[in-house]
């Protein structure tokens, strides 16, 4: 009754709010901590830079900050170091429960801003993790990333439903522009310019619900003062195109990840005046349906060779285009991705990229130094000759399940960049391909951003997780910081048991290893069990960690097997695929308790976005390809995107496996010496009929005692 009351009189203070900040981190906390948002007081104040002051006074917490933004990471703050709480960037993370009453701010903290621009998320992640969320998850998610800080987010949903509004306008047919997207996972490929027409045509009811999301989307993330990054036309053309403009500059770009001619782009000469004119009427209506921040991600040679590399040209292309986005929005900032200079370095040569940056007028530009953990591209550029720059943490790729992370690398070069980066650098983010296992590394990026007082990030990380401070946790995530997360991410990142089989030479490009000692990550399995924790954080972590230990084991059991194979014992060989079953099997019922690693989730959220059975049935398609042959055509990304999930585990990785160990054993026995080339024509044709034939049934819903079976399986395979 108690928290009824603080609530409606919250609420009436929120009706009587007159002040638009105020009013929006009070509208988060309600959704963040509705059960304690009455005993917040929150305050604007103006200032030349965000900063955020938080202090106790009459029984309440103030927050203080320059804007919505700044007073949201400063009510963080108070849930992270003075509740030991954690707010996580999914809804299946939970609704924290904060103490009764709120714990006193020990002595007054005031933090500022150590840069002006807090950038999140990636195209890829809108294929990885985002393409089928709703409303309930992009609210869960646009909360986190206010309380991160975060400013400047990319916001390409529904981007579709622009493109076919001004298609159509220009004269292409309904099929026409349809068949030239692709499937929903596929589009952010599609959006760079590598990929058309695969998975399409691209349902109207799809581009109707995108637009309304999309809607949403903007509108909160503006009402938090955030500044939405909205695309712009980067030459990318249907073949409708040619047919009404034969005379057009048009032609194909390179071509992208082995898929065949028939999936190329269409490239557009940023030079023609038909250029200048699609790049108008697209953010007249952009800026009709969605708004106008002024900030705009444009990308015209991601992963794809230009047509000349001549510094000269480079230089023309990139001016040019400018001009169009300046002469349809004379405030328009041109935000590009840096990973094209990591991705072609050996192309993108110091010249080139000189000549490409120099033509627009810097205070236009802001570059993304895409995966600055592997590879700060600023150093070799001179700073990217001046223009303003964001170092930023990738992290993930391919939404992969697979523990990594360079914890005090990423320290030590954020520092670096302080120290060394320029005038220039501008801002910190998080450029994740997938939301993944380790949220962790994007909170710790994220904070990087503010002069936050001295403390143990771990230890405090872990006293949050835990939900209060225990030293065998503490010494968990020390050990894990220390001696866990220590590489940095990569793709194809794996473990065998998720791997496609292979006799001598792998067949598929999954990377199966660790760079740590699986027996270091036992022990901090270990050391959390001795916390007895509770809640969804802690449950969360030791699942995290001991499917990733499982996994692990899996390479030694393969190396068995094989040696068994090759001496040809077929009873060592029995032994070792029965153990390498038990596993995929205990790894399956693992990730059953956690809804973050349900396949079936994914696919029910796929279909949910149906209009009628048929359409499920082509976004549940969508899906399943993302997660495993990633498509039939270029085969060059099977299982880039793999996950460890329940249900994919059971019904893909365990019939690999399965048919793998039958097969091997059937040529042994028979003398068969060709078995190995029959059954990999055999396995392709399973997985692309997996994606196609939709078999099977999926839980949707999280099942089992976590902490229960990971105590049940930490004592069964620690032998191992």
């Amino acid at each position: 009754m108690k928290k009824i009351i603080v609530l409606a009189v919250f609420a009436l203070a929120l009706m009587s709010c007159t002040d638009p900040d105020v009013k929006s981190v009070r509208e988060l906390a309600l959704r963040v901590v509705p059960g304690s948002a009455g005993g917040f007081q929150f305050e604007c104040a103006p200032a030349d830079s965000d900063y955020f002051a938080i202090s106790s006074a009459g029984g309440k917490v103030h927050i203080k900050g320059n804007n919505a933004v700044s007073m949201a990471t400063g009510l963080n703050y108070y849930l992270k170091y003075i509740c030991n709480v954690d707010y996580g960037w999914l809804p299946s993370c939970g609704t924290p429960v904060l103490p009764d009453p709120l714990p006193e701010v020990p002595e007054p903290v005031c933090c500022k801003a150590r840069v002006d621009k807090r950038f999140f998320l990636n195209y890829c992640t809108f294929g990885y993790t985002m393409p089928w969320w709703k409303w309930e998850e992009w609210e869960r998610c646009i909360d986190w990333m206010a309380l991160n800080g975060v400013n400047l987010p990319l916001a390409i949903t529904g981007q579709e439903s622009i493109w076919y509004k001004l298609w159509t306008e220009m004269g292409l047919s309904d099929e026409e522009v349809r068949s030239y997207f692709t499937g929903p996972a596929h589009l952010p490929w599609h959006r760079m310019q590598n990929i058309d027409h695969w998975g399409g045509p691209l349902p109207k009811s799809w581009l109707d619900g995108q637009m309304k999301l999309q809607q949403r989307i903007v509108r909160r993330e503006r009402a938090l003062g955030m500044r939405p990054v909205l695309p712009a036309f980067a030459g990318h053309v249907p073949e409708g195109l040619m047919r009404l403009y034969p005379d057009a500059p048009i032609d194909t770009l390179g071509k992208w990840a082995g898929y065949p001619d028939e999936y190329r782009c269409l490239f557009l000469d940023p030079l023609s005046e038909l250029y200048a004119r699609i790049q108008k009427r697209f953010l007249t209506l952009q800026e009709r349906y969605y708004g106008s921040s002024h900030v705009y991600g444009l990308d015209i040679f991601n992963e794809v060779d230009p047509p000349s590399w001549e510094p000269d040209y480079l230089a023309h292309v990139s001016r040019k285009v400018y001009e169009t986005l300046s002469a349809a929005d004379p405030e328009a900032v041109w935000l590009q991705m840096g990973w094209m200079f990591y991705y072609d370095r050996k192309k993108w040569t110091p010249e080139r990229v000189e000549a490409y940056l120099g033509a627009v007028p810097a205070e236009r530009q802001l570059i993304l130094d895409y995966c600055c953990e592997r590879d700060e591209v600023w150093r070799r550029t001179d700073s990217f000759y001046g223009v303003p720059y964001i170092w930023c943490y990738l992290g993930n790729f391919g939404g992969n399940t697979h523990l990594a992370g360079p914890y005090h690398s990423v320290e030590e070069r954020i520092a670096g960049t302080y120290a060394q980066g320029g005038s220039n650098f501008s801002g910190i983010g998080c450029t994740l391909e997938g939301f993944d296992c380790n949220p962790h590394m994007y909170e710790y990026v994220l904070e990087q951003a503010w002069a936050l007082p001295e403390r143990d990030w771990t230890a405090r990380f872990a006293d949050r997780r835990l939900g209060y401070a225990e030293e065998s946790q503490r010494e968990a995530w020390k050990l894990l910081c220390d001696s866990v997360y220590v590489r940095h991410s990569g793709s194809f990142l794996g473990t065998m048991a998720n791997a496609r089989p292979y006799i001598g030479k792998k067949s598929s490009h999954t990377f199966a290893g660790a760079s740590y000692s699986n027996g270091t990550l036992r022990r901090a399995i270990g050391l959390m069990l001795e916390a007895d924790g509770i809640g969804t954080a802690y449950e969360f972590d030791l699942v995290n960690l001991t499917r990733q230990w499982l996994g692990n084991l899996s390479t030694g059991i393969f190396e068995e097997w094989t040696e068994a194979f090759n001496r040809q014992d077929s009873a060592a060989m029995q032994a070792a695929a029965a153990r390498m079953l038990e596993l995929v099997d205990d790894m399956d019922r693992l990730t059953g308790t956690q809804s973050f690693f349900l396949a079936g989730k994914w696919i029910s959220d796929a279909r949910s976005w149906g209009a009628n059975p048929a359409e499920s049935d082509y976004f549940e398609r969508n899906a399943r390809n993302i997660i495993t042959t990633w498509s039939d055509a270029g085969m060059t990304l099977n299982d880039y995107a793999g996950r460890e999930w329940n249900g994919q585990l059971a019904t893909y990785s365990r019939q690999r496996w399965e048919s793998f160990f039958e097969a091997a054993s059937a040529g042994l026995a028979s003398g068969d010496g060709e078995w190995y080339g029959r059954w990999l024509k055999e396995v392709k044709a399973f997985e692309r009929a997996w994606g196609e034939e939709l078999p099977g049934e999926f839980a949707e819903e999280p099942s089992g005692d976590p902490l229960t079976i990971v105590h049940e399986l930490y004592l069964k395979w620690y032998p191992h």
